[in-house]
């Protein structure tokens, strides 16, 4: 069973999320806290699977909160619950589980709810997996106000647009507020590859190999018209792993 703690400093508000929790999931509710501190000390003597928090909190603000907790050994699933839609950017520092707008929606709710216990159903990785490569199965993904927690093997490749990055899936395309060096960098190293310093693919997702200018090549992808260019100084790499 999955345990949580609720960290919201207005009482009506922590009420209704707590009954909402119970409501519509089996997660356990260790305690709900007023502030950032209160929360702190908590966690440094409990253990949580997930923590659903406020950004505007006394005395330690959530954002901050967030960022320590990421930087322990094993950090909790970040559920951030706030009426402030402007600190989604920010959540993807610390890598949030998903990012809640107040008055809260009970389905939206609910569907956070289902995730996180879905996530928790699913069957462990095989004991030989290294740690890294297990850990980078998803990687969050922002749509609108929402956080979307997708399986890494969705992407079919990304790209650098200014100080942007864009992702694409099959139907949609994120727009990650990101470097695309820091974006790859939460991508499983097996299944992409840097062929470009304004692209990197989805090994898996390629159905065909142009030859291009310069014994460059052009690399074409099942479902997706897009054409991705590999760059010279990555044909000898490329080659290697797609063993032409």
């Amino acid at each position: 069973m999955l345990k949580a703690l609720i960290v919201e400093d207005e009482y009506l508000a922590r009420q209704e999320l707590a009954y909402l929790i119970r409501e519509y999931s089996g997660i356990e509710i260790l305690a709900s806290v007023e502030d950032g501190l209160e929360a702190f000390k908590f966690l440094q003597e409990n253990e949580v699977d997930v923590v659903f928090l406020d950004i505007n909190i006394p005395s330690i603000d959530g954002l901050l909160l967030a960022k320590n907790l990421h930087k322990s050994s094993r950090p909790p699933r970040i559920v951030f619950v706030t009426a402030y839609k402007e600190f989604a950017v920010e959540a993807f520092e610390v890598e949030a589980f998903d990012y809640i707008l107040k008055p809260y929606n009970e389905q939206r709710i609910a569907h956070v709810l289902h995730k996180l216990e879905a996530l928790e159903a699913a069957p462990p990785p095989p004991a030989a997996a290294p740690e890294t490569q297990a850990a980078s199965r998803t990687v969050n993904l922002a749509k609108g106000d929402s956080i979307i927690v997708a399986p890494c093997d969705d992407i079919y490749y990304v790209e650098a647009d200014e100080k942007v990055t864009l992702v694409y899936t099959e139907r949609d395309r994120y727009v990650m507020a990101m470097s695309i060096s820091e974006f790859v960098g939460r991508l499983p190293a097996d299944s992409f590859f840097r062929c470009h310093r304004s692209f990197c693919v989805n090994i898996h997702k390629i159905r065909e190999i142009a030859p291009w200018l310069n014994s460059t090549y052009i690399i074409k992808l099942y479902d997706l018209k897009a054409e991705i260019p590999v760059s010279r100084s990555n044909i000898k790499a490329f080659r290697q792993l797609m063993h032409l």
